[in-house]
Order: C-alpha cells, then structure tokens, then sequence
C-alpha cells in the first residue's frame, strides 16, 4: 500500500502549475473576464514566507501578487486558499521535526482581517501566535475572530 503524501511533499508538487488561463463563461458571472493564475503551492508559500513578524498579509493580496506576477487579471482565490493550507499544515509538519526556519502562515489573514479556522490549531492557536507577534485578536462581526486594526500592519506588496 502507498503511503500518503506529507504536507511538505504536497506543498512541493507543483503539477504544473503555474498556470494562467482564461476566465470561461461558468466563472465570468463570479469573476468578471479576462484571465486567472493558477499558483503553485510553492509559489503562495514563498510569498507567505516573506511577511516579517509584527507584519500581516492577506490572501486576497497574495492572489493579487500571484496575478501581476504572472501578467494574469486575477489569482484564483480556490487553489490559493488551498494552498495556504497545504503550507500551514507543512509548516507545522517542519516544526513537529524541529525546523526552526518555518512559513510564518498565522501572519496570513482572510479578508476583513478575520483568523483562518481552517489552519493547524484553529483560529485560537493563531490568535495565540498573532497576540505573541503584538496584534490585538478581537471578536468582529458574526462572532468571527478577526486581528483590530490589521490594515496598519499589512505588507506592501
């Protein structure tokens, strides 16, 4: 029986990607026209990687970075949210083996600020690891965590 891939194995099977491509009518009602980029999982991590701490960084300007990159309208906001999972969850695989030097994922924000609950530890543990990092975790609207004020400590990208 073949095992399963690792997290880390995940986050560097890029399957050809990246790849930009036009938006077809089924995503145009969603998306508007023009192209969307595929990342690669690498690629989004790479990016997450370079968000200093005390520092945050949304997904939406990952997917923008991800687009001006590869000359594309939009990054698709499906794989990317994949991937920063992928990266979060090898990233923790790395620590769990004593990698000190890990993707930094919890600085990774959704829109409006809000805390990932999809990420390793849900959105307490990335409360816990913004709050060491300074930022001030607060219950937004719907109940959701969300970092206060998190547009002054966003990254130029």
């Amino acid at each position: 029986m073949k095992r399963p891939k690792s997290w880390q194995e995940k986050l560097a099977d890029s399957k050809g990607l990246p790849k930009v491509v036009e938006i077809n009518d089924r995503m145009s009602k969603r998306w508007g026209v023009g192209t969307v980029c595929i990342p690669a999982p690498i690629e989004v991590d790479e990016i997450m990687r370079k968000v200093p701490r005390g520092k945050l960084i949304t997904v939406n300007q990952i997917r923008e970075t991800v687009a001006r990159k590869h000359g594309a309208t939009i990054g698709c906001p499906i794989t990317t949210g994949i991937f920063l999972n992928i990266a979060a969850k090898a990233a923790e695989e790395a620590a769990a083996k004593g990698e000190q030097n890990i993707t930094p994922y919890w600085r990774t924000l959704k829109s409006g600020g809000q805390l990932n609950e999809k990420y390793p530890g849900g959105v307490e543990s990335q409360a816990t690891h913004l709050r060491e990092e300074g930022h001030i975790v607060e219950t937004g609207r719907g109940k959701k965590l969300r970092v206060k004020d998190f547009e002054r400590a966003l990254v130029e990208v």
